[in-house]
């Protein structure tokens, strides 16, 4: 019963930085955009986060800069997507290059007296226990005592899904990915909604990021996020869209993740270099499934406008 309440409770602390970026993206693919630079996003966050934080000894002013820092990407990727018309793979890969370089050299740079980060420690979010849930058997431990990021992703989830498929401003998200043309004619505003969804989608993944940086692994280290902005794009794929679902593929990967930290504590002879590639190869190997079903049953579920710039003067 140890070994299960362990591997629930790394998988729900592991998982949570890829929720946060996958209901962003969620949001965002949901407006017709296509953001590739979550990766960026993500790992800005987690160095602007860890350095607002320690500079000002409040780690909620952290979680602040992260969220400002990822909105502040991904408006620029809505600029030069939705007003300049570019194209939306070659601009989020850009920004996943230049973030990752950029919170490379602000790494080195804006710790104390402008030297480097790495090796500092500051504030953190610790694990607080929810009186009575937390005794719980099994999922006590594993859910219920962890830190206020956790308990947001918590209510981020069910908040989300019922905004996309409950609401009106959800029904007009969901329709702009659908169908921009139509939903102007109705008189929604298409390049609003977009700029919006796009930019609050930058800001949960910067949040991502500041997860990692001030709760999972506190401090800040090179290639931090280890790729789970890419992660978070396949999850999105995999939840067909759908914040519920995503919730299933973030605790899929944080589980082979807890898995493989406790063989590797148990001392397996199996390689660790091998051992750590198992969460990315399970998720290409789970995407590649969940997309060959879907398309077998053709019903992917991706917004038809997804990817594609709106000019008001083509409508239809």
């Amino acid at each position: 019963m140890d070994l299960v309440e362990s591997i629930l409770s790394i998988a729900t602390f592991a998982g949570t930085s890829l929720i946060f970026a996958t209901v962003g993206e969620i949001f965002t693919e949901r407006a017709g955009v296509l953001n590739l630079g979550l990766e960026g996003m993500m790992i800005m966050g987690a160095v602007c986060g860890f350095a607002a934080a320690y500079h000002t000894d409040n780690a909620y002013v952290g979680v602040a800069a992260a969220f400002g820092v990822g909105a502040a990407m991904a408006f620029v990727h809505a600029v030069a997507s939705i007003t300049l018309r570019t194209d939306q793979v070659v601009t989020g890969l850009a920004l996943t290059i230049g973030g990752t370089g950029l919170a490379s050299f602000l790494g080195q740079k804006i710790g104390p007296g402008g030297g480097p980060l790495v090796g500092l420690t500051g504030p953190r979010f610790v694990e607080l226990a929810v009186p009575g849930a937390s005794s719980l058997p099994v999922v006590g431990e594993a859910f219920f005592n962890k830190d206020l990021l956790v308990y947001s992703m918590y209510l981020l989830v069910p908040l989300a899904w019922w905004f996309l498929f409950k609401t009106r401003p959800g029904l007009h998200l969901r329709a702009v990915g659908e169908s921009p043309q139509t939903t102007d004619a109705l008189g929604v505003n298409v390049f609003k909604l977009r700029y919006l969804y796009t930019t609050v989608g930058g800001g949960l993944a910067g949040l991502g990021g500041a997860h990692l940086s001030l709760a999972y692994t506190p401090g800040w280290t090179e290639n931090l996020t280890g790729g789970r902005g890419w992660i978070a794009i396949a999850l999105v794929i995999f939840a067909t869209w759908n914040p519920a679902r995503a919730v299933i593929g973030a605790l899929l990967f944080g589980g082979v993740n807890a898995i493989q930290f406790r063989l590797q504590a148990e001392g397996t002879t199996i390689s660790a270099n091998l051992l750590n590639m198992t969460p990315y190869i399970l998720t290409v190997v789970v995407l590649a499934l969940v997309t060959y079903l879907e398309a077998f049953r053709k019903r992917v579920g991706a917004p038809a406008a997804l990817g594609l710039p709106y000019n008001r003067e083509e409508r239809v």
